[in-house]
């Protein structure tokens, strides 16, 4: 059968699903499965998308499609590339609060994140007064300068991601990819042997995919003090101008953590939970992520985050979803300077009970049944609009 390989990779996926170590019971096993569905889907469509010559971008990751801990207000587009060849990317720039490009010599695998050979954000692109753009990605150092990017030896991806922060009034813009050479040509018809070819592919992203990502956390989260964040950092393997700080949680049901950071100056910064999967949380249905254009700044000029699964009847409540474990992650984007420890978050944890009476300004942050609803309707709103496809 030409599924065949895919179909055991299948097999072998569902293995590691079950096999997780942090599976404690039906409902992770449920979310696994879930996530697993979601894997199968990102991985078949990954292998359909290996064109380095007759090029598109792809959406890397979405709602039914998560990994590597997608961050719930960013749109990530990706592309395959040849090192050796000329690329032509045109877009328009859209009203979001940050648009970056990078280019990667490989992909995640469980031993290894890949060298980030190039990454810079739209600040370096020449805009047209009407918010179009033209970009080259090739080989020729002698055209290395304002639009014309270096490949450099081993180039194999090429990611954008277009951020949001106020998600129900920015709007995204369009990205389009050639390879520079082969405008009006079309690609040979597949045959039977590229088929079975991709079925492998699939499988093997498959397998990989669900490895890389129960490991990655390994690296850079569980080895951390529970319920602790770090000081902001450079993102491991990200953009220039992004940092992060992250952690992972293990709270009780009536415990709180009460995640306190200055509203910064960084025109994009957000919180998010994520899973043990290390995957976003459901952030259309629930408010398990926030920016700071949708938290509430505290009159100090603080925002303080509220992870808990008893509703505290805050503004700036982070839902757990019945996640007694899981992981947090703050990011900051299109920084111009270097971030301090004192930018940073601190870190609390009290009875749900006692917020009240710990949180300056609780009665400010206060919201009703009927405001809550009304945030999240905005939420499934934003998302329906933006971010599925």
């Amino acid at each position: 059968m030409l599924t065949k390989p895919f179909a055991d990779s299948i097999a072998d996926a569902e293995k590691i699903i079950t096999d997780a170590p942090h599976v404690n019971g039906e409902p992770d096993l449920v979310e696994g499965y879930d996530y697993l569905a979601g894997s199968i889907r990102a991985a078949l469509q990954l292998a359909w998308a290996y064109e380095r010559d007759f090029p598109y971008f792809v959406h890397s990751t979405g709602p039914y499609t998560k990994m590597g801990l997608d961050n719930p207000d960013a749109l990530y587009f990706h592309s395959y590339l040849r090192d050796d060849a000329e690329y032509v990317v045109i877009g328009t720039r859209g009203s979001t609060r940050d648009l970056s490009f990078q280019v990667l010599n490989g992909d995640y695998s469980p031993a290894d994140v890949p060298d980030s050979l190039t990454a810079f954000d739209d600040r370096a692109v020449e805009i047209a007064p009407d918010g179009t753009f033209e970009l080259r990605f090739g080989p020729d150092r002698d055209k290395a300068g304002p639009g014309y990017v270096v490949l450099g030896e081993g180039s194999a991806m090429l990611v954008i991601r277009e951020v949001y922060s106020d998600w129900g009034n920015e709007q995204r813009g369009t990205l389009r990819i050639r390879r520079a050479d082969l405008a009006g040509s079309a690609p040979a018809p597949k045959t039977k042997r590229d088929l079975e070819k991709r079925y492998r592919v699939a499988g093997k992203i498959l397998v990989s995919r669900l490895k890389t990502f129960l490991a990655f956390p390994q690296w850079y989260y569980l080895n951390l003090p529970v319920n602790t964040l770090t000081e902001p950092r450079r993102t491991p393997g990200g953009l220039a101008t992004q940092y992060s700080s992250v952690g992972h949680f293990d709270l009780a049901d009536d415990e709180a953590m009460i995640v306190t950071v200055p509203a910064s100056d960084a025109p994009y910064q957000g919180i998010q939970l994520g899973s043990m999967w290390y995957i976003s949380l459901d952030y259309q249905n629930h408010q398990t992520s926030l920016t700071a254009d949708q938290a509430l700044v505290d009159p100090d000029g603080m925002i303080r985050f509220v992870i808990s699964e008893r509703n505290p009847s805050h503004a700036n409540w982070l839902e757990r979803l019945g996640h007694n474990r899981g992981y947090v992650q703050l990011r900051w984007q299109r920084l111009s300077r270097e971030l301090e420890p004192s930018d940073g978050p601190t870190v609390k944890i009290v009875p749900v009970s006692e917020l009240p009476e710990v949180l300056p300004y609780y009665e400010k942050a206060a919201v009703t049944p009927h405001e809550w609803e009304a945030r999240i309707a905005a939420r499934q709103r934003a998302v329906a609009t933006r971010m599925l496809g």
